[in-house]
């Protein structure tokens, strides 16, 4: 067990941003899926670009909160700067996905759900690493304000 504390403690940020990227992608895909398997049809474009945007805007939002407070343990007085890095970072990432998805989904026509599901978790990874990468170097990297 001290071990397991050991190895935790030594990679607390990185463990921890695996987690609630986990819980993020959870989040995101929750709510595309509730609203492309109800209300709105993957086979339409703007339909699924728009599930697209709106499972972003709820999963940044968790993503932000969980980020600041537990991952990055950030103490930054300037929250609107940070915010602002934070979902701009985030837009860099958004956009990809769409790019994602337009091609695979929209312009191949891959657009039963099974393939909808398989490029979403593609796309997934490849904006976890993205958004840590990010927030490391550019939206958290300074933990606390210098002055």
């Amino acid at each position: 067990m001290d071990k397991i504390k050991e190895l935790y403690i030594k990679n607390k940020e990185i463990i921890n941003y695996l987690i609630f990227g986990v819980l993020t992608t959870v989040v995101s895909l929750a709510t595309k899926y509730l609203l492309l398997f109800t209300i709105l049809d993957a086979k339409n474009s703007v339909q699924l670009q728009i599930a697209v945007i709106i499972s972003w805007i709820v999963a940044c939002a968790f993503a932000y909160v969980t980020n600041r407070i537990w991952v990055f343990e950030s103490k930054s007085k300037k929250i609107i700067l940070e915010m602002f890095k934070f979902f701009s970072s985030r837009l860099a990432t958004l956009g990809l996905e769409m790019l994602i998805m337009f091609v695979f989904v929209t312009l191949l026509g891959l657009n039963t759900d099974m393939w909808v599901v398989i490029w979403t978790l593609v796309a997934q990874v490849l904006i976890i690493i993205m958004n840590y990468v990010l927030s490391k170097l550019v939206v958290f990297k300074d933990k606390k304000d210098k002055e």
